[in-house]
Parts: structure tokens; C-alpha cells; sequence
């Protein structure tokens, strides 16, 4: 085995990481959707991922995207979104630094007037990171506009440790169950952080093998990729707020708000009635970033009323590495102690 070395570029989105890798190994399958389960399939790929997520060059919470072609020419370029178990099917943070990146790097150029579309095609569809630059092309903000959205169940309960549990499950790129803190007595902070990880795979657990996990027509698509433990925190100015803190794959925690979760949180709230008409959902994080969710377009999804979602936040880079394998190394791919 030779020497090996990987270049990455690393961003932040509301405190959440995200590794961008350009130089991927070549997959042949035509759509992001294929390449994804491609990907999965891959021993180079696949090994590419746990080498960047593993402890010593990652951490049980690591995110990042490969960057792949894209579907056609109507997007600029694709992404497989990974963490430390596997591939999944959407990711806003990821979209939002995405968006960012590729404005601050000159792979998509400023459009006049200073607000530019970067459209990216993922696992779930077409996606839009819409870019705001001010003075010199600073960044100044990224809109992540998402695929349809809606509700899939309005009540479901869930056995668990903590008893019963009322959740919603909401498409918003990927499947996401919802659990009012309240109920569990529980509360949005790193206190309780260790029993809200345990409790979303106990809920993974008990749905994952139900209808209530399917989505309608896309069977890459199925299954519970996390769940969002909220709080309301009142009104401002007429719109909704709340904390929340998203545990999906495995245990992973996001820093961020989670976008396509802030997604799923707003179909649930337009299916229920719970956000007024032109009001906004201002979604704080479990480490106090904040994303604002908005509705932007209405429809009809497989039968469904869905909801165009739009989400703004911003994104940094946070730093440039060259990783190596030394040959020798026999804790290559890594480790995750959690």
C-alpha cells in the first residue's frame, strides 16, 4: 500500500461541520439518487467516508459531501451528504455551506444584483442554495430553498423507556419524527442531551421497521433518519420560535438548527395550522445558532399538501486539510468510541 492523502475544505453551518471532498473516486450510475446507493455499495467509497469520519481525522458527530456531477445540466454540480454511518438523502446545513463554498471559491459566479442561485442536486431532488453577497462578494446569508415537503402522519405513539410518545413524522428530504419535549419532561439542553440521544434510538427502533417510516413512492427514501426533540420558546413579533435539537443517524447530535429537519418542522406546522399565513418559524439550536424557516410555495405531493420550504442561515469556512495514511498505520479507516 502506498502512501495515501486526501484534501479536504472544512465549513461550519450554525456551529454544525461540514467536509467538502472534490477529489472523489469515479462512480458510474447516472443521477445522484443512483450514485448514492452506488456509493453505499463501494468498499473505495464507502472507505473514504470512515477514513474522514473515524477519530483520528474525524469524530463520532463528523458531516460532510463528496461533490459529484450533477443530474443534467439544469445544476451546477451534485453531492453525496455522509456521516460516520453511512450516506443520507438530504442535509441543509450541508446545502447552505455548499452554497456559500462555491460562491467564496469562484465555482459559481456572483449573479448581478448579488443574489445568486446554486443549484445542487442531492439524494432527494434539486435544491437551491440562493446566495446573498454584499460589499467585495462577502457572503452574507444562504437561502437553502428544499424539495416539497408535507406531513406523513399526524400522531403516531411510540413506546419507550419514557412511556408512551406522541411524535409526527414529516418529509422534509428525509424522514424526520417529532417529540414536544414538554411531554417527556425533558428540555432542550446539554443536561438532558444523553437521554434525548437515547430516547431517539429507542424511537428509531420501534418505527423503522413500520409503515410510519415508508416513504409514499421512494423506497431509497424510507426509514426514520432522525429525530427532533423541540420546545416552544413563545412568539416574536407574531412568529413562531422554538429550540430544538435534531439526533439523527446513530446518535449524531446537530449543532445546527438541522435544515432539512427545520424543513420537516415546517410541513408539520402548516399541515397542523400551528404557523400563521405569512409568518416565519425562528428555529434555535441546542448551541444557540438559529435558522429562520419560511414557506415560500404551496402544492400537492403524492397526494399530499406539501410545502416549498425556504431556510436562511449562513456558513464559514473553518479551515484547509491535507489528511494522510501512512502505510504502516494499522488503525486505518479509524475508530468511533461512541
Amino acid at each position: 500500500m502506498e502512501r495515501f492523502t486526501v484534501r479536504t475544505v472544512d465549513y461550519h453551518t450554525g456551529g454544525e461541520p461540514f467536509r467538502i471532498v472534490t477529489d472523489v473516486p469515479p462512480l458510474r450510475s447516472r443521477t445522484v439518487a443512483e450514485k448514492r446507493v452506488e456509493a453505499m455499495q463501494s468498499p473505495e467509497v464507502d472507505g473514504l467516508r470512515a477514513l474522514l469520519c473515524s477519530e483520528p481525522r474525524g469524530h463520532a458527530d463528523m458531516y460532510g459531501g463528496f461533490i459529484t456531477e450533477p443530474d443534467d445540466e439544469g445544476a451546477h454540480f451534485g453531492v453525496l451528504f455522509w456521516h460516520k454511518d453511512g450516506f443520507s438523502t438530504a442535509c441543509g446545513h450541508g446545502t447552505i455551506a455548499l452554497g456559500a463554498w462555491a460562491i467564496r471559491t469562484g465555482r459559481v459566479p456572483i449573479a448581478e444584483g448579488g443574489v445568486t442561485d446554486v443549484v445542487i442536486d442531492v439524494p432527494s431532488g434539486r435544491v437551491t442554495a440562493r446566495v446573498s453577497t454584499g460589499a467585495e462578494g462577502r457572503v452574507t446569508s444562504v437561502d437553502f430553498v428544499n424539495v416539497p415537503s408535507y406531513q406523513l402522519h399526524d400522531l403516531v405513539k411510540v413506546e419507550t423507556s419514557a412511556g408512551t410518545v406522541n411524535t409526527a413524522i414529516s418529509f422534509g428530504g428525509a424522514i424526520y419524527a417529532q417529540v414536544d419535549v414538554a411531554d417527556l419532561g425533558l428540555t432542550v439542553t446539554n443536561r438532558d442531551l444523553p437521554r434525548l440521544i437515547e430516547l431517539s434510538r429507542e424511537m428509531k427502533t420501534e418505527l423503522n421497521d413500520t409503515a410510519h417510516a415508508e416513504h409514499p413512492t421512494d423506497s431509497r427514501l424510507n426509514g426514520i433518519y432522525g429525530v427532533i426533540f423541540f420546545e416552544d420558546q413563545g412568539h416574536e413579533d407574531g412568529n413562531l420560535v422554538q429550540r430544538n435539537v435534531t439526533v439523527f443517524a446513530d446518535g449524531e447530535v446537530d449543532r445546527s438548527p438541522c435544515g432539512s429537519g427545520t424543513c420537516a418542522r415546517l410541513a408539520t406546522l402548516a399541515a397542523t395550522g400551528k404557523l400563521a399565513e405569512g409568518r416565519h418559524l425562528v428555529h434555535h439550536s441546542i448551541v444557540r445558532s438559529t435558522f429562520i424557516g419560511r414557506i415560500v410555495g404551496h402544492g400537492v405531493e403524492h397526494g399530499r399538501n406539501a410545502v416549498t420550504p425556504k431556510v436562511t442561515g449562513t456558513a464559514y469556512a473553518t479551515g484547509e486539510h491535507l489528511f494522510v495514511v501512512d502505510p504502516d498505520d494499522d488503525m486505518t479507516p479509524g475508530f468511533v468510541l461512541r
